[in-house]
């Protein structure tokens, strides 16, 4: 009994030891070179990822850049079909237990569904790819010597032209500002992500923003990450329900709400001094933040001059779709554009989004709009725009 109390006390000393292991995902194109030349390993490489277990279920896949990898245990061969019959790749066979693998580089802007088949038509599992992959650019990372600026988190909970709503954003004051002239400014629409320095496939707008101020390819410049507002009943952290009213609703409300309210209260609480000229604000988003981003330069070209934007809403969801037609219809305003569209963006019940923004383009055309539009293959998001933002920063900046 005397060794009781001891006993307990050593073993509160212990460590505790977690017994979870951490997945790793199978390296898909390092199968793709073994699968044929050294199935062994490639045996033992998928089995470190994916236990017997979930290889029964016939949904184990992976893809790494534009390679796919599935796994499946079969007792006849199997082979991967998309849903409208086309072929993907047969699977092969990797030892005598019946481990199927089909490691494949598949191209790139991939969105389709797939099952699969056994020789005798069974299905045995199935599957979604969508694959859109881009090399990120160089400016979207860290580099030493290159000067950081500081990201100031602030809270806006007292809206007057969106009562009842709560939203975070961020201030960036480029390392460069000193306040002894005026600086530019950009407002980011769903800022906060776009503001990640680390996300992975994201804009990382300010480290953009350093390569681009330290090289004086864009001028000293204060940023504004700005997300859109929750409303007062939901918690923290929650998807903003007032996002499509204030994105996606026409008129002067979110140019207004962010010239008497958010760059006010900026200006004050960091003592900044911001150019009077319209050339020198930006204002850029995605999708309904794209739409944003043009009503209120469209509402308010006295102050913002510059629209940076990519995958636009100009779809009839709250009547942005109206837009090629009024710029058709009305004296060109002082506004310069860098915007980016995707051939595969979507197509719904609000409209085509490729289709509103070749409207928006043919429009600015026709008004001699000083403007650029790019285009890609790829889908709605902001993969494409992460790696087209310093080109696009740089053509809006430039003379």
């Amino acid at each position: 009994m005397k060794w009781l109390p001891i006993i307990f006390l050593l073993s509160l000393t212990l460590p505790v030891v977690s017994q979870e292991k951490k997945w790793t995902p199978p390296p898909a194109i390092e199968l793709s070179k073994l699968i044929g030349t050294n199935n062994e390993l490639a045996e033992k490489k998928v089995k470190a990822s994916w236990g017997e277990k979930g290889l029964k279920t016939g949904k184990q896949k992976w893809i790494e850049a534009t390679t796919l990898v599935v796994g499946v245990l079969s007792d006849e061969p199997v082979s991967a079909v998309k849903d409208d019959g086309t072929l993907i790749g047969e699977l092969t066979r990797l030892n005598d237990d019946g481990l199927y693998v089909l490691a494949k580089d598949i191209g790139n802007f991939q969105d389709v569904s797939y099952q699969l088949k056994t020789a005798s038509g069974k299905k045995i599992g199935d599957g979604k790819i969508k694959i859109e992959h881009y090399t990120a650019p160089p400016e979207s990372f860290r580099k030493e010597g290159i000067p950081e600026g500081a990201l100031h988190p602030h809270r806006w909970k007292d809206s007057k032209v969106f009562p009842n709503t709560d939203r975070e954003f961020l201030v960036y004051v480029p390392k460069q500002y000193d306040g002894s002239k005026p600086a530019s400014l950009l407002v980011f629409q769903d800022g906060l992500r776009h503001a990640d320095r680390d996300l992975v496939g994201g804009l990382r707008t300010p480290t953009v923003m350093d390569h681009l101020i330290a090289s004086g390819e864009m001028p000293v410049t204060i940023g504004i990450f700005i997300n859109p507002g929750r409303l007062a009943d939901q918690s923290a952290g929650a998807k903003p329900k007032n996002r499509s009213l204030e994105y996606d609703g026409l008129g002067p409300d979110y140019a207004t709400f962010l010239l008497e309210e958010i760059i006010p209260f900026v200006t004050k609480e960091h003592d900044l001094k911001l150019s009077d000229q319209p050339a020198d604000w930006a204002i850029a988003g995605g999708s309904s933040g794209c739409a944003a981003a043009w009503t209120a330069a469209w509402e308010r070209p006295d102050r913002f001059g510059k629209v940076l934007g990519w995958v636009g809403t100009f779809t009839d969801i709250r009547g942005a779709n109206v837009y090629p037609s009024w710029i058709r219809k009305t004296e060109r305003k002082p506004i310069r554009a860098a915007l980016l569209g995707e051939r595969n963006d979507i197509d719904n019940q609000f409209g085509s989004w490729p289709l509103a923004n070749k409207q928006m383009e043919a429009a600015l055309k026709f008004m001699d709009y000083n403007y650029h539009y790019w285009w890609g293959d790829g889908f709605h998001g902001s993969r494409h725009a992460a790696v087209m933002l310093p080109e696009m920063l740089r053509w809006l900046w430039a003379d």
